[in-house]
């Protein structure tokens, strides 16, 4: 209304239009000696202007992903003091928001009668110390060459990502090299009694990979097939990478362009990324206070 005013007052007079519009002239002058000096303006708006730039930059470092729970509480993270529905007004002004998840496609193949470990984890994903349980799976990309696979490896402590592999087939020897490289991450040893659970996909069954594990001193835990409960978390970081990554892009060229974003994602999730279950913090800084923990109860005893 107030840009109207402005548009047409040298044609028609500030009075004729305001009087039309039911706006009081004084009001529209108040505007206008506002847009002049913005020190006129209210508190809340100067305070609204500055928190709009922090916002911005917060949503901008996310890649866009953030809606306005995680912005706040980065913001938070910060220092910066501000009320979430603050958050969630000024994102909503901005036209900000954040990414939303779509369903997961079922991907398991399985081998009925391939022999299977049993459950050991029963749906129960918090663990009190990294490298207790790691949970595994991967899902597909489209391409224009045809179907790119991405596995994961994370360990559910701090939910990090500790291994990861882009492949152009779904072979053992695929899900394997994620595995390999969580290994060597990670370093794993027998007194770790590291719990290793997968579906019952028929990689993760294949004989290769189960020697494996047990070179590695894992312990092999297979949910139910087709069952997402039961290799829930697994799932979870599937979801994220799909919805956060390749969703975002309306087609993807090649396999190297799979794996490029994948890189990005996969540092900027385990060293930036706020997640909810472990407290609104980054995994690798919830890895890095547990460890810290640790090391002030040894100095202590």
């Amino acid at each position: 209304m107030m840009s109207f005013i402005d548009a047409h007052r040298e044609d028609l007079g500030i009075e004729p239009i305001c009087r039309e519009l039911a706006v009081a002239p004084s009001s529209y002058r108040e505007h206008a000696a506002r847009l002049a000096d913005p020190a006129r303006r209210p508190a809340r708006a100067r305070r609204d202007d500055g928190m709009r730039e922090h916002i911005k930059r917060v949503h901008e470092n996310s890649f866009g992903l953030y809606g306005s729970r995680k912005v706040w509480h980065q913001l938070r993270r910060e220092g910066i003091s501000v009320a979430r529905c603050t958050v969630e007004r000024l994102m909503r002004s901005m036209g900000l928001a954040g990414i939303r998840r779509g369903k997961k496609t079922v991907t398991t193949v399985s081998n009925p009668k391939a022999p299977c470990p049993l459950d050991k984890v029963n749906r129960e994903f918090r663990v009190a110390r990294p490298n207790a349980l790691w949970v595994v799976d991967f899902t597909y990309v489209h391409t224009w060459a045809g179907f790119v696979y991405v596995a994961f490896v994370i360990d559910a402590f701090a939910r990090r990502i500790v291994g990861w592999k882009v492949s152009t087939s779904a072979t053992a020897g695929f899900v394997l090299d994620a595995l390999e490289q969580a290994i060597h991450a990670r370093s794993p040893v027998p007194d770790d009694g590291l719990i290793h659970h997968s579906d019952r996909g028929v990689q993760y069954l294949a004989m290769n990979y189960t020697q494996r594990l047990a070179e590695a001193n894992l312990v092999p835990s297979v949910g139910s097939v087709g069952d997402s409960y039961d290799n829930a978390l697994a799932e979870t970081i599937n979801g994220l990478y799909k919805a956060e990554v390749i969703w975002r892009q309306r087609s993807w060229p090649s396999v190297s362009a799979v794996e490029m974003a994948t890189l990005r994602w996969v540092h900027w999730y385990n060293e930036h990324r706020l997640f909810g279950p472990i407290g609104y913090i980054p995994p690798a800084e919830a890895e890095a206070n547990y460890f810290a923990a640790i090391e002030t109860l040894d100095m202590a005893a």
